[in-house]
């Protein structure tokens, strides 16, 4: 059966993205560290991760087998919206309460929905039985909250941020309680996967 997944890479002070974060600068000052553990050279070469094997080669295989997205616009704009395609033609189901249909008609794997339950529904059912990749810091509150995220699958950076965006700063006074499922030390990430209790 399909899980929706987050899966986000954090500081281990909790942050997401460093200061100064905008549509120009979408990690922030200092955040592409956050990414390192997948990247070659000078930008994200997930392929080369995945070939390389080791922790970080599993959770790239895991996150590119995954059978739709859901993300917001925080995370779908600085990425230029991924050119229309995260990976291998999957569906995308942006969270927005405004429709694009000039983005839609451009990018026709990109559907635009209002409502957090709705497009994990949606992307669930697209997903025919893979889990859903979930990104971005304001969908994985809103899924939370919602009740609709399953798992959170955190790549922990041995680094302090000291400021920036913060993963959970706006989950309300609401105890989750997480069941962990595994630990994985890859170079330069450890991976810690949970699942939601309910």
């Amino acid at each position: 059966m399909s899980s929706t997944v987050l899966y986000m890479s954090m500081s281990l002070d909790g942050f997401i993205a460093g200061p100064n974060e905008s549509l120009e600068n979408g990690l922030g000052d200092g955040g592409h560290r956050l990414h390192e553990w997948a990247m070659t050279g000078d930008g994200v070469d997930l392929e080369a991760t995945s070939r390389s094997g080791g922790a970080n080669g599993k959770i790239v295989d895991e996150f590119m087998t995954t059978g739709a997205i859901v993300a917001g616009r925080g995370t779908f704009e600085p990425a230029d919206g991924w050119g229309g395609d995260h990976h291998d033609g999957v569906p995308i189901f942006i969270l927005s309460r405004d429709r694009h249909e000039a983005e839609e008609a451009k990018w026709p794997l990109v559907t635009y929905v209002s409502d957090v339950g709705t497009a994990m529904a949606r992307a669930k059912e697209a997903a025919g039985g893979k889990d859903v990749l979930v990104h971005g810091a304001g969908t994985a509150q809103l899924a939370l909250a919602a009740g609709v995220l399953d798992e959170l699958q955190i790549h922990l950076i041995p680094v302090l941020l000291g400021e920036g965006r913060r993963l959970f700063e706006h989950l309300g006074a609401d105890h989750i309680e997480l069941e962990p499922i595994r630990i994985l030390e890859g170079a330069g990430a450890t991976h810690l996967r949970y699942r939601v209790r309910r």
